[in-house]
């Protein structure tokens, strides 16, 4: 609706006021109908490692599969291609491959739609050679968010069981391809980090989490819970993670750096011994300094486990004897999630939000990067094919569109909040939370200028179409102006309007 000087639009359900620039005399004379092109998605920057777990694993078609906002992405490294599961409506938190290798399921957190009406968090059932949403499952059950899921092994991937965000941790199990909903219980008020179907024992599911381990025997729509006695050995701040032996043994990674390996009794209950068919812990392995963050089985039988503050990968014997170690370097953060690759090769998921393709001999390439807090600014070349974008994470980001690759980064000071190029692409304009804003040169990187106009975030800076003038848009309700010389490099205050 136009309302003199200005319209209003909502954009999720939120008002937004645009003002009409004062040569248009009537709106209603330039306003236009919405031109029938659709844009279509061609390549996602980044990946969610940052508060994600297990959430890489490389698919039979050669892609690596792996999340970042509401898409799941299917990155083939060798063609240099993507292709992009669009079926989510909010953030994708979680990730589970049926023992097909061609389903996927993944787990998405409540959210509102563009009117401001709120969605449901469900899991979506797809195929990922398809790219076909198969089933949608938990609308209305599940709330704030989906935590982990996990196909069942032994029935082929029937069955599907889900751990909520709420505050119960509501485990549910699911009959997906008739979304019927068989058994539901709540686990606990802790944080929950991890459920698995176990491999073989098609009754058993096992949910770990903030100082617990659970092991769930389900039989049709009941749930009943034994609690994984620590017994003489230390109980872990975190049981992080889950595997199992060939044997059926349960493998747990914790906090404290511990594998255990939990077998089950097998005689009937004898002085000193356990209740037959317990799972207790048989075996204790201290595997890293820091916590043990990641468990991955290996197709040979091995297993690699990931270390949280060691950053080390190490790949252990049938006998669980540590073979081969390898550390991810610091810059790339701490390991979230670790899967087999192609060959002697494997993928890692990081903290800092990368995917790394290595081998113990020749280290480490990266894959996917990006940035690794709240991304603010975007701006685009003048001429070329880059594009710049800055975030809360203080980087500064140049992007090659045709290759889909870093060109270069830059850390601030402080969060960048918005940017513009000079029309002659020479220089890139950055402005932060604080007032302080930037000048960068868009080749080198070196520092141009530095200035300061009042002490909030600044919300948007806009050269002139012939470069002569920068205006600098703040949260105080100012736009400060700067004329502008030697090709974007000299600034000096022109005025300021209210």
């Amino acid at each position: 609706s136009a309302e003199g000087e200005y319209i209003k639009m909502f954009m999720r359900g939120r008002p937004i006021t645009m003002f009409i620039p004062s040569d248009v005399q009537n709106y209603d004379d330039i306003r236009t109908e919405l031109p029938p092109e659709k844009l279509k998605l061609e390549w996602v920057y980044g990946y969610r490692g940052r508060d994600c777990r297990a959430n890489v694993y490389l698919l039979p078609t050669g892609e690596i599969v792996y999340f970042i906002a509401s898409v799941v992405v299917l990155f083939n490294y060798e063609e240099r291609t993507q292709r992009h599961y669009l079926g989510h409506t909010d953030c994708v938190k979680c990730l589970a491959v049926h023992p097909d290798k061609i389903r996927i399921a993944t787990g998405q957190l409540a959210g509102v739609d563009k009117d401001g009406r709120p969605l449901q968090p469900h899991v979506r059932v797809w195929d990922s050679v398809s790219l076909v949403t198969l089933q949608v499952v938990g609308l209305g059950t599940f709330e704030r968010g989906v935590g982990c899921l996990d196909f069942s092994k032994a029935d082929s991937g029937t069955h599907l069981c889900v751990i909520d965000d709420s505050n119960e941790h509501m485990l549910t199990v699911w009959d997906w391809q008739r979304k019927s909903k068989i058994a539901e219980i709540k686990t606990t008020n802790e944080v929950v980090l991890a459920v698995e179907f176990h491999p073989t024992d098609a009754n058993t599911i096992i949910t770990c989490g903030k100082s617990h381990i659970f092991f769930w025997t389900w039989s049709s729509n009941s749930l009943s819970r034994k609690q994984g006695i620590f017994g003489k050995y230390e109980k872990p701040k975190f049981v992080q993670c889950l595997a199992f032996l060939g044997n059926g043994d349960v493998l747990t990674g914790d906090s404290g750096g511990i594998i255990l390996i939990w077998g089950k009794t097998t005689v009937e209950s004898t002085a000193g011994k356990g209740p037959k068919g317990v799972y207790q812990i048989s075996k204790q392995i201290k595997a890293h300094d820091g916590s043990v963050f990641t468990l991955c089985q290996m197709r040979n039988g091995m297993l690699l486990t990931g270390g949280g503050k060691d950053r080390k990968i190490i790949l252990w014997d049938h006998d669980m004897n540590p073979e081969r170690e390898i550390e991810v370097p610091d810059q790339y953060g701490t390991i979230r999630a670790v899967a087999e690759g192609k060959a002697d090769q494997f993928l890692v998921g990081t903290s800092r939000n990368f995917v790394l393709r290595g081998t113990f001999n020749d280290g480490f390439v990266v894959e996917v990067q990006g940035h690794t807090d709240e991304l603010w600014g975007l701006a685009s070349h003048p001429f070329k094919d880059l594009f710049l974008t800055c975030a809360q994470d203080r980087q500064v980001c140049m992007w090659n569109s045709v290759d889909h690759t870093l060109e270069w980064t830059r850390l601030l000071d402080e969060p960048g909040h918005c940017a513009d190029f000079h029309p002659s692409g020479a220089v890139v304009a950055i402005g932060t939370h604080s007032g302080r804003w930037f000048v960068l040169d868009a080749e080198t990187r070196d520092l141009v200028s530095i200035h300061t106009d009042g002490n909030e975030q600044l919300s948007v800076m806009r050269y002139s179409v012939d470069g002569t003038l920068l205006a600098v848009g703040s949260h105080d309700n100012f736009i400060y102006l700067y004329v502008v010389t030697e090709n974007g490099r000299k600034y000096s205050r022109y005025g300021k309007c209210t």
